[in-house]
């Protein structure tokens, strides 16, 4: 009896015993299997697959005749998956050397857990032919759109370029990002067990929406013409910088605009900074004689003087204040179309004096200086106006001779649309319209005219007064055959950094448009320090007269 428990209790427990072993490996097939699946089988998901942000290609900026000027196209990056990588320092030292990259950023980037990471963003096709052959360093490659400027140099200064992920970063790139970027689509890509890859394992989530169409006012052909003869004359008189500006007067279209130095925006990091400047927008200076225009406008407009006035200029010196002006040469009597013509500080001065100060800030306000013109760039300077409770005892005596004020480049060239247009402040732009890849415009920009600056008849008498300062003054050399030419011809001293104004360093400029019912063109040119021979007229001037002469042909065959 004792015995047959006995018995039954043992075969209880050695029953137990081969039972709990079943249940803990049951219980942790179960934990594994079921609760831990969703995770476990991500994990195995992940070593063949990963999410990839897919980039939209960037649309296109083209010239006003749908001429491209900044392109995209597409170009294999390589990624890796640090996580099947065994050997992260040898993986890290072939990788290195088979791209010429630095070892230690490679090797910090497979140092991470995770699956993808980018190794070199658009590679060559012959580098992405051989990867294969890096064993044990799993990487990949997958299709990237990377920007082009086909013209490489001609236009940067407005284009402006892009960053290594496509966004804009100077220019109008940067200025029309949101429309040129597109929008970033989603894929699940598929890899195979090397980690290339799989093009048939890939499912797209949503696609990418490419970017939009820039359509600009730039004409290639004169902007080309304009590099060409601003490249010239920089060269030839060594100057530190140049600016040119070629725009229509009527509506402020701009047709081309350049700066020099220039640069490459395909290999933007090789250039200094300084060289990627849009001078045009960016630079301010004291204009100097040029503003004269501006000054004579306001006193016919106002009515305190008459073309045909004589002006005692005082033999070239007369003092103002504490100051005495001079002239480049002594002059006694000249009418006040004379005192434009050859461009005497003391006549200009003397008509000044006969207006109120605040009457002639609010002018020059109106003109345009002192604010941004408005136009669709970054980073535009505007200027520097002094208001009236701030004037010296000279102030008087300098500002109108274009001193003790400074403006832009395109500042200028819009004043002297003022006169060119009889009398009305437009709105300087580069952009005409926004359209997608079926050519359909989703965007048209209206640029109205701003306001009345001087009447009708003021720009008249502007005209006559500009005609001759080219026929028989300052700025003959900008004379074109055939064509009424305005303009004014300005050397300006520039300020020391120490105070004062240097006798070796100038601004030299021309500025002036074409009298036609067929062409409407204003255009500026400006030198920055030209040596040995700094005068507006000289070296300046012919600039204007080359691009303004093949413009005119080139516009006239157009349309035709």
């Amino acid at each position: 009896m004792h015995e047959r428990t006995y018995n039954s209790r043992s075969l209880r427990i050695y029953i137990l015993f081969l039972i709990l072993p079943l249940l803990v490996l049951g219980g942790r097939l179960f934990y594994l299997q079921v609760i831990k699946s969703y995770q476990f089988g991500a994990l195995a998901e992940g070593q063949h697959t990963f999410y990839y942000k897919i980039p939209p290609k960037r649309g296109k900026i083209l010239d006003s005749k749908l001429r491209d000027i900044a392109v995209s196209f597409d170009i294999a990056s390589c990624y890796a998956n640090p996580r099947r990588i065994e050997n992260k320092d040898e993986a890290a030292r072939k990788i290195s050397e088979y791209f010429g990259v630095n070892y230690d950023d490679i090797r910090g980037r497979l140092a991470k857990d995770k699956a993808f990471v980018w190794i070199k963003r658009y590679i060559s096709r012959q580098e992405s032919e051989s990867i294969g052959e890096l064993d044990g360093c799993h990487l990949g490659l997958i299709k990237e759109s990377k920007r082009f400027y086909p013209d490489d140099e001609l236009t940067a200064h407005v284009v402006g370029f892009v960053g290594i992920d496509n966004t804009g970063l100077e220019g109008l790139e940067l200025y029309y990002n949101d429309y040129l970027k597109g929008s970033t689509g989603l894929s699940l890509v598929g890899r195979d067990a090397k980690g290339r890859h799989i093009e048939s394992e890939s499912e797209t989530i949503y696609e990418a929406l490419d970017g939009l169409n820039v359509v600009l006012t730039i004409d290639k052909y004169i902007q080309y013409v304009a590099e060409r003869e601003l490249e010239k004359a920089y060269k030839k008189y060594k100057a530190k910088g140049g600016t040119i500006i070629v725009m229509n007067s009527l509506n402020g279209e701009v047709l081309a605009m350049a700066s020099r130095p220039t640069y490459n925006p395909n290999d933007f990091n090789s250039s200094p900074i300084d060289s990627r400047r849009n001078r045009a927008v960016c630079d301010i200076f004291e204009p100097g004689s040029v503003f004269k225009i501006v000054t004579a406008s306001i006193a016919l407009d106002e009515d305190v003087v008459s073309v045909d006035e004589t002006i005692y200029c005082e033999n070239g010196a007369y003092k103002v204040a504490s100051h005495v002006l001079h002239d480049h040469k002594p002059y006694k009597n000249l009418s006040f179309k004379g005192v434009i013509e050859h461009s005497s500080n003391i006549g200009t001065v003397k008509v000044a004096l006969r207006l109120d100060k605040t009457i002639f800030y609010n002018y020059m306000l109106r003109f345009g200086f002192g604010s941004k013109t408005g136009i669709d760039l970054p980073m535009e300077e505007i200027g520097i106006v002094k208001d009236p409770t701030k004037w010296s005892k000279i102030s008087i005596a300098a500002i109108p001779i274009g001193q003790e004020i400074a403006v832009t480049a395109l500042q200028m060239v819009t004043a002297i649309a003022v006169i060119a247009n009889d009398g009305y402040l437009v709105q300087p732009h580069l952009v005409k319209y926004i359209n997608d890849n079926n050519g359909n415009i989703v965007k048209e920009f209206d640029y109205p005219i701003k306001h009345r600056v001087i009447s009708r008849k003021t720009s008249d008498y502007m005209k006559d007064i500009m005609q001759t300062v080219v026929e028989t003054g300052t700025g003959k050399r900008a004379k074109v055959k055939g064509y009424v030419v305005c303009g004014k011809t300005g050397t300006a001293q520039k300020v020391k950094p120490s105070g004062g104004y240097s006798h070796s360093k100038f601004m030299a400029t021309f500025g002036g448009f074409i009298l036609s019912d067929e062409v409407n063109l204003a255009i500026i040119v400006i030198l920055d320090e030209p040596g040995p021979v700094y005068y507006g007229g000289i070296v300046s001037a012919p600039v204007f007269k080359s691009v303004a002469k093949e413009s005119i042909k080139y516009l006239k065959q157009a349309d035709n």
